[in-house]
């Protein structure tokens, strides 16, 4: 007798509703073990080398891929450059112009003067990063996983198959296949999740980024610009990619830049904001509702989740990883109605 027969055979289903369990370990694990970031790159990487695959090979791909990504690190250090400039320079600016602004208007602040606040907002950078002097080795850490992440993207596009054997195995129908072939379409549904809801964000994030440079170049034209313009179109679109409260931080950031200039422009900044968002509300309906489909406050509770589990890197994962419990529970049918609806 053959060894192969002393084996029972396994319903096909059970080891389908296996990768299931398998693909949750999966999640869990990168909120465990903090690789938020390198499957935020991997998903991020193939998104756009697949988009690049379809207009040339696939080593072709991998090269522009690769030019493309030196040229956004290039661009990010930049930013990061102007950004450790702006940052305390606007506020030196613009916390006395606020402070003044409040006790002219009776407004309570628990600060009496500029200084306290300067101190209050330097505690909290530090209470975050829990030692100044570990910044280096958080952002070290960070790089290595995003190098990580575009080299496993390079490898993933040139090769993706899980199962390089397929079909050459004594059993057609064995455990090992069905297990891949599963787990491979539990793994293009996350994908497809995040197709879904980072690309409509994608979308409304560049609106917004667009009207927002629009705006600088009006104030520019009109001789009153507001300074490190390179750091406020970026910081919007990377606070873009955070639904609901990216944009919260953006204009923050926008109108405390503008104060620091006058307290008019200020304004003017922050009314412009409101105005921009009042058409955003219009285009998340269409754009967020028409595709993803989640109530605001459910998709509250998972960045409230995914920042405590992984930090921003979580949040971005959050909403994708909700759409895709959505996802793959609605191709599940109940016991009362096992019909396709």
């Amino acid at each position: 007798m053959s060894d192969l027969a002393i084996f029972d055979p396994v319903d096909r289903r059970k080891v389908e509703r296996f990768t299931f369990w398998a693909i949750g370990v999966f999640i869990f694990g990168v909120f465990f073990f903090g690789l938020s970031t390198a499957l935020i790159t991997v998903l991020f990487g193939y998104l756009i080398i697949s988009q690049l695959g379809r207009y040339a090979s696939k080593g072709w791909a991998i090269v522009l891929f690769a030019i493309l990504a030196a040229l956004l690190f290039y661009l990010f250090i930049h930013f990061l450059g102007e950004a450790v400039q702006a940052i305390p320079q606007t506020a030196e600016k613009a916390i006395p112009v606020i402070v003044d602004q409040a006790h002219h208007y009776g407004v309570e602040i628990p600060f009496s003067d500029p200084g306290s606040l300067k101190s209050f907002i330097v505690d909290e950078v530090k209470s975050q990063l829990l030692h100044v002097a570990k910044f280096a080795q958080v952002f070290t850490k960070e790089f290595v996983y995003v190098i990580i992440g575009l080299v496993a993207t390079c490898t993933l596009f040139y090769q993706g198959e899980v199962d390089l054997g397929r079909g050459t195995y004594a059993l057609r129908n064995n455990v090992y296949s069905t297990f891949t072939g599963a787990l491979a379409t539990r793994f293009s549904r996350f994908f497809g999740s995040f197709h879904t809801v980072m690309g409509a964000q994608v979308i409304i994030s560049a609106v917004n980024t667009f009207f927002t440079g629009l705006f600088l170049a009006i104030l520019y034209a009109f001789g009153a610009p507001l300074p490190y313009s390179f750091v406020i179109v970026v910081v919007t679109f990377l606070c873009g990619l955070l639904p609901i409260i990216g944009n919260i931080i953006s204009n923050t950031i926008i109108f405390f830049i503008g104060v620091s200039q006058s307290v008019n422009l200020g304004f003017i900044a922050l009314a412009y904001l409101i105005i921009l968002h009042k058409f955003e509300y219009f285009l998340n309906s269409k754009i967020i509702g028409g595709k993803i489909k989640n109530p605001m406050w459910l998709t509250l509770v998972a960045l409230l989740i995914g920042e405590r589990l992984g930090g921003v890197p979580g949040m971005i994962l959050a909403p994708v990883v909700l759409h895709y419990c959505k996802t793959e529970a609605s191709t599940i049918a109940t016991s009362e109605s096992e019909q396709p609806a």
